[in-house]
């Protein structure tokens, strides 16, 4: 069955890349290709293109072709990790003495990386609230030569206008990278709305089951991926085909799982919202969301991911995340289980308490993954856990 463009997102999840190959085995399920070489009877031609299994391999090839029709994209690469995904990216795209302008609500890994690797060879950032444009505008610079994006951004969930930040960009000759990773590409296509690459952790939403590790970045700019692709095999930060068949098997499944994750997570918001113990709670589905009238154009579905303030401060935050009993306390997200995690202390530990509080992350904030049990399960779990 061809999976091309004409098809629904859910069909090309389920198809994209693994037509079978009537003229070998017919297999309706791509096989793990484990060979590390492949021979050939011509020394100067490999065999299907194949040489080594760091510069390609059969499940990576396909792994490849679902993730770039799930992302509308012409191109898409796959990694070892999130990552792995982002570095060889940037190390692809930048050199010494460029300027990135980045979002000042990030994934503290990708704020380690610019502060504490890249910066070391010449490479400087600048962290804005990328929700005020105007703060976007003025941060540009003439060795501006990318913009960072989260939407939603983590922990925050806060939700920038992408096409707007992508036309800034392509106006000052900038390019727009956009981590989708907390929307998935079922629920926002950030290439269809100007950027110009986007970058996932698979390990969360498009392998959705907590049991394998992996990045990926899109594009449908060939100059962008032939320098990437070229890093790709170079470094060499490539995932196992075992990882690749994870991936594409828990791809399979990403249209109903958002679909459940959303679900669940609006009864989640919608019960902390209501709660005393808490002052805010970040869900670009509810109403009293800052941006909520953007996510409603800008994404198709709220999201599975949420974040809320206790009142309690760092204290009453990790006596929750002690007394929940379903959802268990963990870094990631994205699974089919449901996850809490405290980011001051977790996933955003290696962001100093001055730049966490600058941006609004505080000690009592508690970060959900929604997973896809019942919601009547995860609400009773959290009015037990809160007295």
């Amino acid at each position: 069955m061809a999976a091309g463009k004409g098809l629904k997102f859910g069909t090309r999840a389920v198809h994209a890349g693994e037509e079978p190959d009537f003229a070998a085995t017919g297999d309706v399920v791509t096989p793990i290709h484990m060979s590390a070489t492949f021979a050939r009877s011509d020394a100067e031609k490999p065999t299907k293109g194949l040489e080594y299994s760091r510069t390609g391999n059969p499940t990576r090839l396909a792994l490849e072709k679902r993730l770039a029709s799930l992302e509308n994209a012409k191109h898409a690469l796959a990694f070892s990790s999130g990552m792995a995904a982002e570095t060889t990216l940037l190390l692809s795209v930048l050199k010494s003495g460029d300027h990135v302008v980045a979002g000042n609500d990030l994934y503290g890994g990708t704020v380690r990386l610019f502060e504490s690797t890249l910066k070391r060879f010449g490479v400087t950032a600048s962290y804005v609230d990328t929700t005020r444009l105007s703060d976007v505008e003025e941060a540009l610079r003439k060795d501006t030569k990318l913009l960072w994006v989260e939407s939603p951004s983590n922990p925050l969930m806060s939700i920038c206008d992408i096409r707007a930040v992508a036309r800034m960009g392509q106006a000052s000759g900038a390019m727009t990278v956009v981590d989708n990773t907390f929307a998935s590409p079922f629920l926002q296509n950030p290439l269809d709305l100007g950027a110009t690459v986007v970058v996932h952790s698979t390990t969360k939403y498009i392998g959705g089951h907590s049991d394998v590790v992996g990045g990926a970045m899109m594009t449908s700019d060939r100059k962008v991926h032939d320098a990437v692709r070229f890093n790709q095999n170079a470094l060499g930060a490539v995932p196992s085909p075992f990882d690749c068949f994870l991936t594409l098997r828990g791809s399979k499944t990403l249209a109903v799982r958002m679909e459940r994750h959303c679900e669940n997570a609006a009864a989640v918001a919608e019960f902390l919202e209501r709660s005393p113990k808490f002052s805010r709670v970040n869900y670009p589905g509810l109403r009293s969301h800052p941006q909520f009238e953007l996510a409603r154009r800008q994404m198709r579905m709220p999201g599975g991911m949420l974040s809320a303030e206790m009142k309690g401060g760092m204290r009453a935050a990790k006596d929750l995340l002690r007394k929940l009993r379903v959802f268990a306390t963990a870094e990631s997200l994205g699974g089919v289980e449901s996850l809490v995690e405290h980011p001051a202390s977790m996933t955003h530990a290696s962001i100093s308490k001055e730049m966490r509080e600058r941006n609004g992350l505080t000690d009592g904030l508690v970060r959900f993954s929604v997973g896809i049990e019942d919601s009547e399960d995860l609400v009773a779990d959290l009015r037990s856990a809160l007295g």
